[in-house]
């Protein structure tokens, strides 16, 4: 077998015995968002894959229903504070306080396992960007344009390298360096090791 193979047959073979274990998540959590903040449970935000093609990324929705919209839309100031804080922002004033429990527990992030079977994404790769992103980070960090290619040369990945160095706590810079070198490198073992350190990185924040 190839290496694409065999890194295909252990993303099939992770991502079911993932949905098979985790079926109460699946159960209860779509529950608790409705009862919560109401529909919809999930939410799905375009990402770019392998090749620089466009997927829909699917998450448990963590955040109010209009988020999207209440960034980009109606609020400039706390766009600004997103973009100048490498696209994240420190206490999201647009996170529910059941989004705060499910993404200090990585629970938001189950349903990309759909993605891995629809072939989509892998279980272990780079992180799935926003394009806009990418364009923006890449202009104010131009160093980072090499690593891009690289990026995109493989499928991103619901956990890789960044996430098991410091999750959201890695800068860009940092963060595409090594999606990057990942991209260049990767092997079943490494994938293999990165899903074992996985588990204690989704509990480093509690």
């Amino acid at each position: 077998m190839t290496y694409d193979q065999k890194k295909r047959v252990l993303d099939v073979v992770v991502a079911l015995i993932l949905c098979i274990v985790f079926v109460p998540f699946w159960l209860l959590v779509p529950v608790l968002i409705y009862l919560d903040s109401g529909l919809p449970i999930l939410f799905k935000h375009k990402r770019v894959g392998q090749k620089g093609v466009e997927f829909y990324l699917y998450k448990f929705r963590s955040m109010v229903p209009n988020a999207d919209a209440l960034l980009h839309e109606h609020d400039p100031q706390l766009l600004e504070t997103f973009k100048q804080n490498d696209w994240k922002i420190e206490n999201d004033p647009r996170i529910t306080k059941l989004g705060k429990a499910l993404r200090s527990l990585t629970i938001d992030e189950f349903p990309q396992l759909l993605n891995v079977l629809k072939g989509e994404m892998s279980m272990v790769g780079p992180r799935a960007y926003v394009k806009k992103e990418l364009q923006e980070q890449t202009k104010r960090y131009p160093k980072t344009r090499e690593y891009v290619k690289y990026i995109f040369s493989v499928k991103p990945g619901i956990t890789g390298p960044w996430q098991t160095s410091g999750r959201n706590e890695v800068p860009f810079v940092k963060r595409a360096a090594l999606d990057a070198q990942y991209a260049q490198t990767q092997s079943i073992g490494d994938d293999i090791r990165i899903l074992l350190k996985t588990p204690r990185a989704m509990i480093s924040k509690w």
